[in-house]
């Protein structure tokens, strides 16, 4: 229904999110096959369509998906969504805080600049972007919950006090990052990415290093 959805709606985009979660036990084991025929007939579809559908997908655990996918003719290419870089950071806090502080009761005399994204991007560093919204909401939460306006403080203190992805789950950071050293092509621009070391040896702060080949287009 959805295919023949994007087809009729035609020229259109397909966004597909999380897709290992509908695809990787595509054996069809324990569903008397129904799975193996989606995901037959997903493929087929793919190969064959003839109407305009762009499709794109996301996976957090690309190694669960069957290698048919990754086949050429496809998905034309698979991209490596590392954590943000300084500039990407930048962009994610201005972008978060400035939607979310929408009245000037809750803005107070705070103001986001120059200065205080430069303290806010370098606190930061090692923190995926759903981690940096995070630190907002909790930023403004602490304000609202003793009655005040925001502060810069209240945004540096949520962001010290958590503790990202990058320590947590060092290890398969770095995995994914060998996997797509080879596999995969880095979806941050070389411009962005001179400021960070590209290894993946066990020994090396994750913070300080991205994955992802770097491809000139």
């Amino acid at each position: 229904m959805a295919l023949r959805t994007a087809e009729a709606i035609s020229p259109s985009i397909l966004w597909i999110d999380e897709i290992e979660k509908g695809f990787a036990g595509s054996t069809g084991a324990g569903d008397s096959g129904t799975s193996s025929r989606v995901f037959g007939t997903f493929l087929t579809w793919m190969q064959e369509k003839a109407r305009p559908v762009f499709v794109i997908a996301t996976a957090n655990s690309i190694d669960q998906l069957p290698p048919e996918f990754l086949r050429k003719g496809r998905f034309d290419e698979v991209f490596f969504v590392d954590l943000p870089t300084r500039t990407e950071r930048r962009q994610i806090l201005e972008l978060h805080i400035r939607r979310r502080i929408t009245s000037p009761e809750a803005a107070g005399d705070f103001a986001l600049d120059e200065v205080v994204l430069d303290q806010l991007v370098e606190l930061s560093e090692g923190y995926s972007g759903a981690e940096i919204e995070q630190s907002t909401v909790v930023a403004l939460f602490e304000a609202f919950a003793e009655q005040r306006s925001v502060q810069a403080e209240d945004f540096a203190r949520a962001l010290s006090t958590m503790v990202p992805l990058s320590v947590t789950q060092a290890e398969q950071i770095r995995a994914t990052r060998e996997w797509a050293n080879v596999r995969a092509i880095a979806a941050t621009s070389h411009e962005d990415r001179t400021d960070y070391e590209h290894t993946t040896s066990t020994d090396s702060d994750v913070r300080t290093s991205r994955g992802g080949r770097t491809v000139d287009f």
